[in-house]
């Protein structure tokens, strides 16, 4: 079969598509073959060598979550039949992973009726880190949240999750997704200079809790330019009051400076909960763009550049 995989770590160039033999399910996993394999920021800091204390050397496979059809089950499956369409995540501490025209998946649910592959491809990660950062937060009904980098995959799931939770929410997004945050029901301000004092504005005073959703680094001026004093997270902790109110999904060199939270935990118990909300509407991941196999290099650079407008997929 066809697969993305890298020998050694490095930037995105590292990666190659290669002829490899198919994997085979072990007990509590099965295979699929994929139709469409979702990119995330971390896939790119494991071909640069996250987490290489932990899991076993190059050759690896590359990707972390996909959508595709049910191929083979390992032992102790239950719930799930050959030519189920599913999505999750994908194992990837082998030599073959979710950029593949096979995978093995330890967790999974059904593509709802109407989403297609590419879609359910953008969701387990964006929805997982959401979904664990909402409650890591410990956000409530009724409650103002700030969600800071708003028009991210990540910061937009959140602020569906939030709203569907019954949470009031300001949102910090810039002109792409600002009209489709807007009809979740969330306040939406620009990035830019004023733009502590706009949420003050909105919220009449403090947010009871904030999330840091954009990139590692993300300034509240200009959140594509490093900052070497915590990044967005000295003005977040301003408007919410106090550091324990406020939670990043990236920063986690300025939250223990500051005394922020984090959340780190994955964990993918709520995969039949990500499905049903998908299939109701509520959680919709844009697709920005989707790509082959081999044009995986073309997609690093868009992905990476911090501004892809939406997921971006890799399909065989």
């Amino acid at each position: 079969m066809k697969a993305l995989q890298f020998d050694r770590f490095g930037p995105p160039d590292v990666i190659r598509l290669r002829d490899v033999p198919q994997p085979e399910p072990g007990p509590g996993q099965i295979r699929v073959a994929v139709r469409a394999c979702g990119l995330t920021p971390a896939d790119w800091h494991l071909v640069d060598g996250l987490l290489a204390d932990h899991l076993p050397p190059p050759p690896r496979g590359f990707g972390l979550e996909v959508a595709g059809t049910v191929d083979a089950l390992g032992g102790n499956v239950t719930g799930v039949r050959i030519g189920d369409r599913v999505f999750g995540p994908v194992t990837f501490d082998g030599p073959t992973a979710g950029a593949a025209e096979y995978a093995l998946m330890p967790a999974w649910a059904p593509i709802p009726e109407g989403v297609t592959p590419e879609q359910a491809a953008a969701l387990p990660t964006a929805a997982e880190t959401a979904w664990r950062a909402l409650d890591d937060l410990g956000v409530q009904p009724g409650e103002l949240l700030l969600v800071h980098g708003a028009g991210t995959t990540v910061g937009e799931t959140a602020v569906r999750l939030a709203r569907h939770r019954g949470i009031r929410v300001i949102a910090t997004a810039g002109p792409t997704r600002a009209a489709a945050l807007e009809r979740t029901g969330a306040r939406v301000t620009p990035y830019g200079e004023g733009m502590a004092a706009r949420v003050s504005a909105l919220a009449q005073g403090a947010v009871d809790r904030a999330l840091d959703a954009s990139p590692t680094g993300g300034r509240i001026d200009r959140a594509d330019q490093p900052s070497p004093n915590g990044g967005s997270l000295p003005t977040l902790i301003e408007l919410a009051g106090d550091p324990d109110r406020v939670l990043t999904v990236s920063d986690f060199a300025a939250a223990a400076e500051l005394g922020a939270r984090i959340t780190a935990e994955i964990r993918y118990d709520q995969m039949h909960e990500f499905a049903r909300l998908a299939g109701e509407g509520v959680l919709a991941v844009p697709v920005a763009r989707t790509y082959p196999f081999d044009q995986v290099q073309e997609a690093a650079g868009l992905s990476r550049s911090r501004r892809p407008g939406g997921k971006l997929i890799l399909v065989p």
